[in-house]
């Protein structure tokens, strides 16, 4: 992948606008916060205003993701996110991930698996809330 330049510094440019910021003012008009951020951002940078022009931010709903553990290396893995109905200013979503049946990613989770099952629990926290 080629690296981009900042048109007015020469230096190498920020990257596009959080694929999962970009949205949410549409999502929230009414977070204050986040438009007095995009606002600044605007103001300070005219690369920045040139990609939150171009609306290069959408949410992915599937797709696959690529995680490279610690402990097992690459998972290749396949979402699919939902959207959950709750109330008018949360956004959540349930995001859902698997691995191809037969593939060395299904090995690698399967290991994780027995990994988590064979170590020693944390110790249950004694001050839980009502």
């Amino acid at each position: 992948m080629a690296h981009r330049t900042s048109s007015s510094t020469g230096r190498p440019a920020p990257p596009p606008p959080s694929r999962c910021c970009a949205p949410r003012p549409g999502r929230e008009p009414h977070d204050r916060p986040l438009r007095e951020l995009i606002g600044e951002l605007s103001t300070l940078s005219a690369d920045f205003r040139t990609m939150w022009a171009a609306h290069d931010a959408r949410i992915r709903h599937e797709g696959v993701k690529r995680l490279q553990h610690p402990e097992v290396g690459l998972l290749e893995l396949t979402y699919q996110s939902l959207d959950l109905p709750v109330s008018q200013r949360a956004v959540h979503d349930l995001s859902l991930y698997t691995a191809e049946p037969g593939s060395t990613s299904e090995d690698h989770l399967r290991l994780l698996a027995g990994l988590a099952a064979t170590r020693p629990r944390a110790a249950e926290p004694t001050d839980r809330l009502s």
